[in-house]
């Protein structure tokens, strides 16, 4: 059983409609979009799940929806049965679902058939048994410990959070500078134009729009706003006759015009604590329609953000079709609804599933009883790729959710676009006009010559205030009379407030500019409307402090923010990025890749809010977001774009793929780093930095089968009668090995290699299979190997040899401290034929 807790994928850089959304922060958990409107990360809070009725009986105050996992569905002899019966079984099931149900109701009470349907919420029968029904503890526990009702797991139901035009250019330009490279040529004939053109406006979508044609995404997320661009379907085909799915009617969203060939599906699933839910596929959050967009959004051309990031706006799969699962409400994202959605996904017929979801980093539940574990593992076993967001919870290491091997997980990177708004220092002769660089999203109408007189806000404390709250800006901490009509300094040491707190205590006291020293949030842009507020680093506030010090009238300006494009360094980890290692699976290597996920341009909800747009505009249709929930939707297109060109591959041939041909260097030819300057690690970006264009010809591909995860389960340390319930695909007489042990986990024939408790003398060998993909049947790979100077690494054999009669190939790793190992190290393992590139990975832990 675990409690609530809740993680929406995104920094939201906009306050949106300030009401509704501040209630969202209020209910959710750890908000993984670093909430835009208060420009900060919120603080944990977990909503209570209790059902209360009006008719306020003892028995129904003491409710709460309790999830009851029973496992997979039998398998279909064949496809025509499975579509056949599918309508019957979910009849029979849900029939079977609520006889379970009354069985588990409190026997002192004669509750029947209909007691049992008032209390079901969800019923699961299309990917796999179960339901979500209103239970007492007691029923719980009577649920759980029943012999005869094959039920897996029962677990509260869990409330997670939610965890862009110029990111698909960027990652263009990553891979030109690898194809570039004289060290690395892999590449050199993979597709040229996968992403939006963002210097150019005028440029038009080109025939490359049809990438990822007919794969269809579904996203798990707040909903949809039908009416943007990024969703008109002109010169898209029909709809696939493989689709199942529906488009729901609901509030202010009629099916037969709110979908169309783009947007085929649209679900939405009631959650009965919520009193606002609209009970509608319609987006009124934001967060759904910006990541459906960054994943398959049409070509939108001349999209910006009130002018900046002005481009064209196009999905990473603009030629796939999507729909929406709205599963998020302004309370969280509920694990129920989670699993409704998963299950319905998995019988409507989806190519890739893309959740900027998760649990928080401090309340994670075990797979049984985790909703995407669970769901994920299931839409696996039916062909499905599902990508999900690592989360918010960076740059403390072991943060990272979403870590079943059967995800794929995403960390978030900056791109080469910066968001620029810089201070201007007074001064006389050379020192006049000096710039220093800041990050935000402000509109400021200040003049841009420094004639505004400039404080420091520690000389400016009330007499109430401490010294500390003053140079923080903490609310009631400044004195108005001597801040009046000043541009104050402010730090950001006490985050207690949020700068938009902070912000508030400047201009409620008659400042007229801000700045605020901050080096976490430095590179992530928060936007502040027309209000003069700018972010430096601790780095860059010396100068400003210095001048301060050292002039009788300091002055200055804050000059409005501008695009800056090609900066260098790029990509780096942002710093709100979860890291590894994974507590869950410290013998498997999470996150799995990196993508961009900070100041995102994409679509966004229609609304009448202007309190982030310049004066006399009108809301823009796009808005600048931050978030592994921004980067795990370019992945997910990317996971499309590949399933199109190769219908017949797994979600691991698929994820393999992506990992394998990964970037570790960034725009300077130099190895990646965080936004912090320091040395990035796998723990941080798992393979590396998504290459779209190389993972259409990956060479050759780690395949993780059935068995794979069966074995996974085992040295997980489930039980063999549990794997039996969990998984259709267990042959008979299959049994765990009796050394099963989550040491074992590092046998999983996965793209990455993880290795703990490497702190004696005795080696670890590792094995793994890799399957020839590319278009030649017969050629050999030979071995690089990248390794520390602690550890020796051996790989056996040295050459792999593939025929047509013989595609695929196994290797084996020997890893030998050669010293005392006192420190995780990493290293690789790099496969090629002269024409391809396969790199894997390698994390070796002293710790288990």
């Amino acid at each position: 059983m675990i409690t609530d807790s809740s993680n929406l994928g995104c920094v939201l850089p906009g306050f949106l409609s300030c009401i509704s959304f501040f209630l969202f922060l209020l209910s959710t958990s750890s908000l993984s979009c670093l909430a835009v409107m208060t420009g900060e990360r919120t603080d944990q809070y977990q909503p209570e799940n209790k059902i209360s009725y009006r008719n306020n009986t003892d028995n129904y105050n003491k409710l709460n929806v309790y999830i009851v996992y029973m496992g997979s569905l039998p398998p279909a002899s064949t496809s025509q049965q499975q579509t056949q019966a599918r309508r019957e079984t979910s009849i029979s099931l849900r029939e079977h679902h609520l006889k379970l149900l009354a069985s588990f109701l409190q026997q002192s009470i004669h509750y029947g058939a209909a007691e049992a349907e008032k209390r079901l919420v969800h019923s699961y029968s299309h990917g796999f048994s179960g339901f979500a029904a209103r239970l007492t503890k007691e029923e719980a526990t009577r649920a759980k410990s029943s012999s005869s009702s094959s039920v897996v797991s029962v677990f509260v139901d869990p409330v997670f959070q939610l965890h862009t035009t110029r990111s698909w250019d960027f990652l263009q330009l990553q891979t030109d500078l690898i194809i570039n490279s004289k060290n690395y040529d892999q590449h050199a004939t993979a597709s040229a134009n996968l992403h939006d053109h963002h210097h150019d406006s005028s440029v038009k979508p080109t025939a490359t729009d049809d990438l990822g044609v007919d794969t269809i995404i579904g996203l798990l997320d707040t909903g949809i706003w039908p009416e943007s661009e990024s969703f008109n379907d002109k010169g898209m085909g029909p709809v696939p006759s493989r689709w199942k799915g529906v488009c729901m009617q609901g509030h202010d969203f009629i099916a037969s015009t709110n979908c169309n060939r783009k947007l085929i599906g649209a679900r939405y699933y009631n959650d009965s604590t919520d009193d606002r839910q609209l009970n509608s596929p319609r987006d009124t959050i934001g967060h759904g329609t910006h990541t459906a967009s960054t994943a398959a959004g049409a070509s939108v051309a001349g999209a910006s953000y009130y002018g900046l990031g002005t481009g064209t706006a196009k999905g990473g799969s603009p030629g796939s079709r999507i729909a929406i699962y709205q599963v998020c409400t302004s309370r969280g994202c509920r694990g129920s609804s989670i699993m409704a959605a998963f299950d319905d996904a998995i019988g409507d017929g989806v190519d890739v599933l893309s959740l900027s979801i998760g649990a928080s980093a401090f309340m994670r539940p075990d797979f049984s009883s985790d909703p995407i574990a669970i769901g994920a593992f299931h839409a696996v076993q039916k062909g499905i790729t599902v990508v999900c967001s690592a989360g918010n919870d960076g740059p403390t290491s072991s943060t990272i959710v979403n870590t079943a091997p059967w995800i794929l997980t995403v960390a978030a990177t900056t791109i080469d676009r910066d968001l620029e708004s810089d201070v201007i220092l007074g001064g006389i002769g050379d020192a006049a006009n000096k710039v220093i660089k800041g990050e935000s999203i402000n509109f400021s109408h200040l003049k841009k010559s420094p004639v505004y007189p400039l404080i420091h806000a520690g000389s400016a404390k009330s007499n109430s205030s401490s010294q500390d709250e003053a140079r923080n800006c903490n609310p009631d901490s400044l004195e108005s009379k001597k801040i009046n009509g000043t541009i104050v300094v402010c730090e950001h040491s006490d985050s207690s407030y949020t700068k938009k707190e902070k912000m508030e205590e400047v201009k409620e006291k008659g400042g007229i500019g801000l700045v605020l020293i901050d080096d976490l949030e430095r590179f992530v842009a928060f936007p502040y409307g027309a209000f003069p507020l700018t972010v430096v680093s601790s780095k860059e506030s010396t100068e400003i402090l210095s001048y301060i010090n050292s002039t009788k009238n300091p002055v200055a300006t804050v000059l409005p923010t501008v695009t800056v494009t090609k900066y260098k360094p790029a990509p780096a980890v942002a710093y709100f990025s979860s890291r590894g290692p994974s507590l869950q699976t410290s013998n498997l290597l999470k996150p799995d890749i990196a993508a961009p996920g900070v100041n995102i341009l994409a679509a966004w909800i229609g609304t009448n809010d202007t309190s982030e747009a310049p004066a006399g505009q009108k809301p823009s249709p796009f808005n600048l977001l931050s978030g592994t929930s921004m980067s795990c939707p370019h992945v997910a297109g990317i996971a499309a774009t590949i399933k199109a060109r190769n219908p017949s591959w797994s979600p691991s041939a698929i994820r393999s793929a992506i990992m394998t041909t990964a970037t570790q260097t960034n725009n300077e030819q130099a190895m990646l780093t965080t936004d912090s300057g320091s040395t990035a690690t796998p723990y941080d970006y798992g393979a590396g930095e998504v290459n779209p264009s190389g993972a259409l010809q990956p060479g050759l591909v780690y395949e993780t089968d059935a068995d794979d995860y069966l074995l996974f389960l085992c040295n997980y340390g489930y039980k063999v009668s549990d794997i039996k319930l969990i998984s259709s695909n267990v042959p008979n007489g299959f049994d765990c090995p009796k050394n099963s042990s989550k040491n074992l986990v590092s046998q999983l024939n996965y793209p990455s290699i993880a290795i703990s408790k490497l702190n004696g003398k005795e080696s670890k060998n590792v094995t793994r299979t890799v399957t020839n993909v590319g278009p030649e049947d017969e050629t050999s790979y030979t071995v690089t190997v990248n390794s520390p100077q602690e550890v020796a690494v051996k790989v056996v054999p040295s050459k792999l040899q593939f025929s047509k009669s013989s595609n695929k190939q196994s290797y084996q790793v020997i890893f030998s401290p050669s010293s005392s190992v006192t420190r995780d190290l990493f290293g690789s393992i790099t496969w090629s034929n002269g024409k391809y590139k396969v790199r894997t990975a390698f994390v070796i832990a002293t710790s288990p």
